[in-house]
Parts: structure tokens; sequence; C-alpha cells
């Protein structure tokens, strides 16, 4: 198994080229960094690790996805289709409780897709009334399109 790669974006090479005394984490205020909670399609694991890494650097507390059912294949490739399905619905709502544990929420909306899993936890990000914003443009806020 292997949990870490050495496939670097510009930017993470970029401060990994300052070298670790020259890598500033924002300063924050109060009795704690903001938490910021990450959504959006596990198709898009670049989008993921870059906005953690952006957040991370700002001084904010990063909770994000912690699996990838369509790469994760050496835990999820032997599962039946319903076995897959049951996981999916408990993953979906663990990351609801990630939501519970943010103070906003940041859509991962690469190419402005939205697919349904992401759809409902803005919905419900919205209903705790937590504060969401959207890596690209969305059209219109809730109404974006799975394709």
């Amino acid at each position: 198994m292997t949990y870490f790669t050495n496939n670097l974006t510009a930017e993470e090479e970029r401060l990994r080229a300052l070298g670790p005394d020259r890598v500033l984490i924002a300063e924050f205020a109060g009795d704690r960094p903001e938490i910021v909670c990450l959504c959006g399609s596990t198709r898009f694991p670049d989008a993921f690790r870059e906005a953690t890494l952006r957040e991370t650097l700002a001084g904010r507390i990063v909770v994000s996805i912690g699996c990838n059912m369509r790469t994760d294949t050496e835990v999820f490739g032997a599962m039946s289709e319903t076995d897959l399905r049951e996981v999916k619905i408990r993953l979906d709502e663990l990351h609801k409780r990630k939501i519970d544990l943010a103070d906003r929420v940041q859509v991962l909306n690469v190419g402005g897709y939205v697919g349904d899993s992401t759809r409902s936890e803005i919905e419900y990000a919205c209903s705790l009334g937590k504060p969401v914003s959207y890596l690209e443009p969305a059209a219109e806020q809730g109404d974006e399109v799975a394709r």
C-alpha cells in the first residue's frame, strides 16, 4: 500500500523549494483557527490536495475526505455493489458530521461540477447557516448541475 506520493503540484514544489524555515503559515486571532470543510467530488483529488495546502497555509484547520472510493481500490475493490452502496451512505453521513464541526464550507466544484452527494452537503451546510463558498463561480447557488 502506498500512502505518500512524490507527485507534487507546482505550488507544492515551490513551497518545498523555499525550505522549512521559509514557509510561513498565517497567524490567526482568537481561541482557535477557523475550521473549513472541503466538499466536492472525489474525482478531483488534486483539487482537494491543493485546497488543503492553501487553507492550511492560511492558518485554517481543514477537514476533508478521508478516503476515495474511486482510487482506494485496495480497500474497496473487492466489495460487492451492495456493500459499496452502504459504505457510500455511511461516508456521506460522516462528511455531514465534519460539516457540523466546520465554521464554513468550501465547495471544490471543478469545472462547475457538483454531484448529488456534494449538493446534499451544500444543502445541509445551508440548513445549519454555515457559509458556503465555491472554488469556481457557481451558475446559481443551489442550482449546480451534475454532469
